[in-house]
């Protein structure tokens, strides 16, 4: 078999195996995204995988460039990557991917036994926005003070529970054609 026929086969296949599994996305046909783990699991990731045009002779190419493994240390995803080179090396010539991608879901522990979350800090450019923060945080908003005229028209619109009555804000003028109905309420 030619590469394209083998590559054709396996994408056949991926499709049918993870036909509505929400962590297989194919985003062209040849390339995918596998989620393994949880959204919620902070030692979820997912692999980015790439077939060139002699796969599966030549190794795919995979990837943790996702941006939801942004928290994932860059120590971190190259272990996750030997190791799932040596997984290819040892696939080399064959349809790898389902192989690859339930190697790592059984191996997630393993592969993220040393992760740390990694936290991105916001810094500070210059000492003006140093010294204003603390003092812009301090200040509470101010609620907007209504008149005793204004709270007795808001009371005499409510009913006795505080809610507007039906029909409040219908329009009482409307124009039809060249003539004005006056007072006419549309109700439905």
């Amino acid at each position: 078999m030619t590469a394209n026929e083998d590559q054709e086969m396996e994408l056949e296949a991926l499709r049918s195996i993870y036909e509505g599994d929400e962590c297989f996305k194919e985003l062209s046909p040849v390339s995918f995204q596998f989620r393994i783990g949880d959204l919620e699991d902070s030692k979820a990731f997912i692999l980015d995988v790439s077939w060139p045009e002699t796969y599966p002779e030549t190794a795919p190419q995979v990837t943790l460039d996702a941006f939801f493994n942004n928290r994932i240390s860059s120590e971190t995803k190259q272990l996750i990557l030997s190791k799932l080179e040596e997984q290819v090396e040892a696939n080399l010539g064959t349809a790898m991917m389902y192989t690859l991608f339930e190697w790592a879901k059984e191996n997630q522990e393993t592969l993220m036994e040393n992760h740390k979350p990694v936290v991105t800090a916001v810094t500070l450019t210059s000492n003006s926005e140093v010294m204003t923060t603390p003092s812009t945080a301090k200040k509470k908003e101010k609620k907007e003070q209504l008149t005793k005229a204004q709270k007795r028209r808001i009371i005499n619109r409510t009913d006795h529970k505080g809610e507007l009555p039906r029909g409040w804000n219908w329009v009482d003028v409307i124009k039809v054609g060249a003539f004005y109905l006056s007072s006419t309420r549309w109700c439905t």
